[in-house]
């Protein structure tokens, strides 16, 4: 009897786990390397000016990148900072200010001392094109990843088009490197969080 009060007492839980499709360091990478282009462009020459920022130039798509989204905001906080005063609508404008972009993304270079994670009898008649998939065996490795992206604005009087300012391109960039010996994942280092320089 008290082994089924006991059971019917007991409770569950259950933790829902997502993974999103670009990892935190991807994401990282690419907006703290907006971040470092924005903090490269100069505006003093539109302080108490009254602004729209036109941003078509660089989401042009419906549903635009995050980190596109990010660099605008990165983007409308470096105008504020200096002195510009930001309007919702192009009416309420004396200048206009178009944000552009170069590009912004990862490269990753690896290294390897060992022998790489291969795959094997695919076309073998005795295995019935089942592959054989062998690991990677790594006496050291290194996998670095290299953030970039870049930014301009070029501004204008919003009744003749005429130039008032611009500013860049400016390129920021961001790394991490992970490094492993025998297996064992060694040390991280790069300039995004988590990791730091020297690290």
């Amino acid at each position: 009897m008290l082994v089924i009060l006991a059971a019917s007492l007991c409770g569950c839980a259950t933790i829902r786990i997502t993974d999103p499709y670009r990892t935190a360091t991807e994401e990282f990478l690419i907006t703290q390397a907006a971040q470092r282009a924005v903090d490269q462009l100069s505006a003093i020459s539109l302080r108490d000016r009254e602004v729209f920022v036109e941003t078509s130039t660089l989401t042009a798509v419906a549903q635009p990148e995050q980190w596109d989204v990010y660099m605008i905001g990165e983007v409308r906080s470096r105008l504020l900072m200096q002195g510009v005063r930001l309007v919702d609508k192009k009416e309420k404008a004396k200048i206009i200010l178009e944000v552009r972009s170069a590009g912004a993304s990862i490269d990753r270079l690896e290294y390897l001392v060992g022998l790489p994670a291969s795959s094997l009898g695919s076309n073998n008649p005795e295995t019935k094109g089942v592959p054989v998939n062998t690991p990677e065996l790594a006496l050291f490795k290194s996998t670095k990843q290299l953030g970039y992206a870049s930014v301009a604005f070029i501004a204008y009087w919003a009744d003749t088009g005429e130039v008032v300012a611009s500013s860049g391109p400016f390129v920021g960039r961001t790394a991490r490197e992970d490094f492993w010996i025998l297996g064992y994942h060694a040390r991280t280092a790069g300039n995004i969080a988590p990791t730091e320089t020297g690290q």
